[in-house]
């Protein structure tokens, strides 16, 4: 069975709820039907019901009778929603009434409904930019207690088994935060060693990765690593973490032996955290391209639930797999 496959699977023993605020786009109707069908989670999907039901009809879509269906401007949880809204933004200056607007903007729902638990997590994006579906979950569901900064991590698949974990690997940050400072990089390495052990299902081997490997070269930079590590390390005793690495040290066992002897990570890691966006986005991609890799993500971390988002350009497969990898980062937390 594949990576997709037993999170899938994973999932469907999780009885966890998704809320889906795009409820009347095309692809995300569509995932809605497979993932009732198949069990993988409960569905709420945001819209007007008239709408929604006569887009399954049209395009044949039976298990959407089993999802919960909420019209954002008319529902039984508004007025408690807006005044939940109001207290948390009140320092902010927001009144009712740009409340109760905000409140009817889907994307602000389903914040709101994961803030309030009545939805496990949230899956969006299909139709919205990513500042859009970021937006309201910092406003309303904020990052996990002890955790500064929001990363996202994606779960690259190789051909060549020898890398990572049986060709199975975790690359952050490659989507939301450009430069993060030491401590940042250590919460980020932390998280994503949570989110390899909830998603991927395998131990992390986190790898820091610099254009350095154990003081070969002197910079700012390096020391970002290094202090970045120090502090992963006792931010996560039980977490095999090491640094500073470069990439072929990380992942190639001879190299690793050569440059990092000793080291129980260097050439074995399964976890690769970038010293900045930029260089964890380009690496993705090209390791995608060049090496026809699947990536699957960006799986967000750091948030005190999950909320996760799509590219525009996604699958229903694509909304399939996220939906259940959301269920099983809410099990974890």
């Amino acid at each position: 069975m594949d990576l997709i496959s037993r999170i899938r699977e994973k999932a469907k023993n999780q009885n966890k709820t998704i809320v889906l605020p795009e409820g009347n786009e095309e692809r995300t109707l569509k995932a809605a039907d497979i993932i009732i069908g198949e069990g993988i989670a409960n569905i709420i999907l945001l819209g007007n019901k008239e709408d929604i039901e006569k887009s399954a009809d049209n395009y044949w879509l039976e298990n959407i009778k089993r999802a919960k269906i909420i019209d954002p401007k008319n529902h039984v949880n508004k007025e408690e929603y807006i005044k939940a809204f109001v207290e948390m933004r009140k320092k902010k200056g927001l009144t009712f009434e740009q409340a109760e607007e905000l409140m009817e903007n889907p994307l602000y729902l389903a914040a709101m409904m994961v803030k309030k638990g009545d939805a496990d997590g949230e899956v969006a994006g299909a139709a919205n930019a990513t500042g859009d579906v970021l937006r309201p979950a910092f406003q309303i569901v904020k990052t996990k207690p002890g955790v500064s900064v929001v990363s996202g991590a994606y779960l690259m698949i190789v051909a060549d088994k020898s890398f990572g974990n049986d060709g199975m690997l975790v690359f952050a940050d490659c989507a939301v935060h450009p430069n993060p400072t030491a401590a940042e990089l250590a919460e980020i390495a932390v998280e994503t060693g949570k989110t390899t052990r909830a998603i991927g299902g395998f131990e992390p081997k986190i790898a820091m990765l610099s254009f350095s490997t154990k003081g070969s070269a002197k910079h700012e930079m390096v020391d970002k690593i290094t202090e970045a590590t120090i502090l992963a390390k006792k931010l996560a005793p039980d977490m095999k973490i090491d640094g500073e690495l470069q990439a072929d040290a990380a992942i190639v066992p001879a190299i690793g032996a050569s440059k990092a002897p000793g080291s129980e990570i260097a050439g074995h890691a399964n976890v690769l955290v970038f010293p900045t966006l930029e260089t964890g986005n380009i690496a993705y991609k090209l390791v995608q391209r060049l090496a026809n890799a699947e990536a699957v993500g960006p799986v967000l971390q750091g948030m005190a639930a999950p909320i996760n988002d799509l590219s525009r350009g996604c699958s229903v497969d694509d909304i399939v797999s996220l939906v259940a990898i959301t269920c099983n980062q809410a099990a974890a937390l």
